[in-house]
């Protein structure tokens, strides 16, 4: 058999070839020990954008990347243990909600999450605006923290599909995000690989979802659970909207603080509303029920009564964060210097609230990033003070903008205007 070459890989994909699973496993291998440089991965990269993959080399792919590094073993857990993962939305923090959620009704959460990519943020990013936390544990901490609290969200470590780490950072800065081979690939590899039995997938479409078409998330969602079967995991997934962002903060700290604000009964009704159903999700994955209604009453109790608060908050001790963050969000999390309204143009009716514009403002703040590797403003972001189809009176808020000036804030101001419409009705 040939040795292949990264050259022949990207030529091959270029026009229109496929790759067989022992190219693929060269590929993973090569990202992850860095024998490969990024610029004949970002090629090979663009090439699948535009070729595409076939079905049997989406799943070589996944069990290359997972398989590049450690699969770590979780059956020796308390209890079911379930991951969740979200495709990538705008204001998208029901991680932070839904974990302390499924935590605190009986289930074990164990959950290896990301950072931004494009106009999305990532729960990585989020939590660490909680001064003191740690996103970067050990396997060995992982597993501990998982059965002392049954609640752990942390980064990939060093030897969990490596090859994704790579890849997907490659991604965020060469135009190859919205690849559904791709897309499917990375979020599987780093599911399989974190051992997770059962798995809830939270498939995003719409202006601000990286699918764009509900029929586009249905064909992501449906690859994602046939890899995940293929690995012997029980996977759900669920598509939910992204046309306009989700609750009203886009922009780290801010997203924890209305993350935080959810878990204790406050938040705003579509978040609220979307955090119980995929948490009753969960318990229908990991086997301990048939309809994710039937959790309902226990997951309204477990914000009643405090106990979903508790487990978010045992968790952020744990990995070192300041535990007051769930008492008083404004008294932990840093603020911006400087907070203006964006006044609505004219009097009428919100009738879009593009939720791709407002990602690109926050990006544009600095709560995303533009360059591998770029650290993000913890501060800043974008609070929406209305929703589609509320009625607004000229020169009143359609939103906030934290930033770091006023010039900054002019800018992004000026990129969510151009995704708003109001209308006479």
């Amino acid at each position: 058999m040939t040795t292949p070459t990264m050259l022949s890989l990207i030529e091959s994909k270029r026009d229109g070839g496929t790759h067989d699973a022992p190219q693929l496993r060269f590929l993973a291998n090569g990202a992850a020990d860095g024998s490969l440089p990024d610029y004949q991965l970002a090629a090979w990269l663009m090439a699948v954008v535009c070729r595409g993959m076939t079905e049997a080399e989406t799943a070589d792919l996944t069990v290359a990347m997972a398989e590049s590094g450690s699969v770590l073993d979780l059956s020796a857990l308390p209890g079911p243990v379930v991951d969740k993962h979200s495709t990538g939305g705008v204001g998208d923090k029901t991680s932070l909600v839904v974990a302390p959620l499924a935590a605190a009704t009986g289930l074990t959460v164990a959950k290896m999450s990301g950072r931004g990519l494009g106009h999305t943020g990532g729960t990585l990013d989020k939590l660490e605006s909680i001064p003191g936390l740690s996103v970067d544990l050990s396997v060995a901490d992982f597993r501990r923290q998982a059965a002392e609290i049954g609640l752990v969200i942390a980064g990939q470590t060093d030897d969990l599909a490596p090859a994704d780490r790579v890849l997907y950072a490659l991604r965020d800065v060469t135009g190859t995000v919205p690849s559904l081979p791709l897309i499917a690939a990375s979020i599987m590899s780093k599911k399989i690989a974190a051992g997770a039995a059962a798995i809830v997938l939270d498939v995003k479409y719409g202006a601000g979802a990286f699918m764009p078409t509900r029929d586009a998330a249905r064909a992501l969602a449906e690859t994602m659970v046939a890899l995940g079967e293929r690995a012997d995991r029980r996977v759900v997934a669920v598509l939910s909207a992204m046309d306009e962002p989700l609750g009203r903060a886009v922009g780290n700290a801010l997203e924890v603080a209305e993350a935080v604000a959810c878990v204790r009964g406050e938040g705003p009704s579509d978040l609220t509303e979307l955090c119980v159903k995929i948490a009753g999700w969960m318990h229908v994955a990991a086997g301990k029920a048939q309809d994710p209604d039937a959790v309902r009453p226990a997951l309204q109790a477990a914000i009643t009564d405090g106990s979903a608060l508790e487990k978010l908050r045992a968790m952020v001790v744990a990995q070192g964060g300041d535990g007051a963050v769930v008492d008083d969000p404004a008294a932990v999390l840093p603020h911006a210097p400087h907070i203006a309204p964006l006044p609505a143009p004219h009097d009428g009716r919100l009738a879009r609230l593009d939720a791709r514009a407002v990602g690109d403002a926050a990006v544009a703040l600095g709560a995303g990033r533009r360059h591998k590797g770029e650290r993000v403003d913890a501060a800043v972001g974008v609070v929406l003070a209305a929703k589609v189809g509320d009625a607004i009176t000229r020169g009143e808020p359609l939103a906030w903008l934290h930033a770091r000036s006023a010039d900054a804030a002019e800018a992004a101001g000026r990129i969510v205007l151009a995704g708003v419409a109001l209308t006479a009705e």
